[in-house]
């Protein structure tokens, strides 16, 4: 969770107040079309209330950025309880699977309370040496703000699919027309490959997570990996070729799984296998378009009925740094994965968040850092997996070769899919 800058004089629009404001206007902005009783929905308990998003991203600067510089904005303590997520060296904290009774306080008093924050945090800021002294943390606050973002849209996604109603959220932006093709691996030869965020590097530049890091050296076998994520179409293929009910593709854990939440194909498909269910509403599967919302233990076992396996977060890392093509979006809307182009000697990622086979673990070297923030990422580091190369939902910056996103096996409520790899 550290930075480093370049000695430039940051501009007034660059300041580390005027990011603040755009990336808190970021999450409102998308809170725009919804109505307040869809604030306040929790469909399970791996999702939260978009009301809960917006008061805990306004938590997390109250409490890391105002508190210890001896400020307070919040007027009432209580939401140090209601808010805080996981953080307990920080204190209780209300139960995440009942977050979505929280009726008070209301959508109106959690935006007032946005604002109260807000105002004091940008005061703090107005002052050069406050801020470089603060930056560190405001910007790993931008980074959790921005993961929340995405969250959000994940979260109301999953809250409008259960409802019969199959409500909206905006209107689809037009999608280039796309042709399905076949997929084509690209070598890559054994070696030692450098891995991570190099944070000891003066010239190091941008945010990067502290579980991005230490870089190090990983010993690689020849491999060859797709030049695109699995497809709509393909992955049709695998479940009209009775890939849901062949135990022998399954992993032990993710057999037992489909078996007792009864899958049969991705979480928001219809049962025709020919449209899906999106932040749009009910739009067609096309077949050139990456699968998403699938699980682990799903995308493995299409691998294993393809004759392929997934990578390993080094073997794609080692691909992103020298020949992958970020196609994330860059405009703001909210978009669906869309194929990508085939570009000779590019690798597209950025569409859907990529399951790997790595378990989610600290590098050598790793240190959490210091109390509280500590507990940002280092204490996950069991029972997940790893996903690379981020989703059409996320933020831009976070779709570098070094993020290390993750999820236990069972989750598809995120936008994640799949590549595919296979040894030399």
């Amino acid at each position: 969770m550290r930075t480093r800058t370049t000695g430039a004089r940051e501009t007034e629009s660059d300041s580390l107040a005027a990011r603040f404001e755009r990336t808190r206007q970021a999450t409102l902005d998308l809170c725009r079309p919804l109505a307040v009783e869809d604030h306040v929905v929790q469909s399970m308990p791996d999702a939260s209330p978009t009301k809960w998003h917006l008061a805990h991203t306004t938590w997390f600067f109250e409490e890391f950025i105002l508190r210890p510089a001896g400020r307070q904005a919040g007027g009432d303590e209580r939401l140090r309880y209601l808010f805080n997520s996981y953080y307990h060296s920080v204190g209780e904290m209300y139960p995440r699977a009942s977050r979505g009774i929280l009726s008070r306080p209301t959508v109106a008093e959690v935006l007032e309370y946005r604002a109260r924050v807000d105002e004091a945090v940008v005061t703090l800021l107005a002052s050069p040496e406050g801020a470089e002294e603060l930056r560190p943390v405001v910007e790993l606050g931008f980074a959790h703000e921005e993961q929340h973002q995405e969250l959000i849209l994940t979260d109301i996604l999953n809250a409008f699919a259960c409802n019969p109603l199959r409500p909206t959220y905006a209107l689809l932006p037009p999608a280039p027309a796309a042709t399905e093709r076949a997929i084509h691996y690209t070598p890559f030869p054994g070696g030692i490959a450098r891995i991570g965020h190099d944070f000891s590097r003066e010239t190091s530049t941008g945010f990067a997570f502290d579980n991005e890091g230490p870089a190090h050296d990983a010993l690689l076998q020849p491999y060859v990996l797709a030049d695109r994520p699995v497809s709509n179409g393909e992955y049709r293929e695998f479940v009209r070729a009775g890939g849901y009910s062949e135990s022998a593709l399954w992993l032990s854990d993710g057999w037992a799984v489909v078996q007792r939440e009864g899958w049969t194909r991705p979480i928001y498909w219809s049962a025709g296998l020919d449209s899906q269910f999106s932040l749009h509403g009910e739009i067609a599967a096309r077949d050139a378009d990456p699968v998403c919302h699938v699980s682990y233990y799903e995308a493995d076992a299409f691998a294993r009925w393809s004759d392929a396996r997934l990578p390993t977060e080094f073997e794609w890392e080692r691909a992103a740094a020298s020949t992958f093509a970020d196609r994330s979006k860059s405009d703001g809307s909210v978009r669906l994965p869309v194929a990508a182009p085939e570009t000779a000697g590019n690798l597209h990622y950025g569409q859907v968040w990529e399951w790997t086979q790595s378990p989610y673990l600290p590098y050598p070297g790793f240190r959490t850092s210091n109390r509280g923030l500590g507990e940002y990422n280092g204490k996950f580091m069991i029972n997940q997996l790893v996903l690379r190369g981020g989703s059409a939902l996320t933020p831009r910056g976070h779709t570098r070769a070094t993020y290390r996103n993750f999820f236990p096996p069972p989750a598809r409520w995120q936008m994640s899919g799949l590549r595919l790899a296979r040894d030399r």
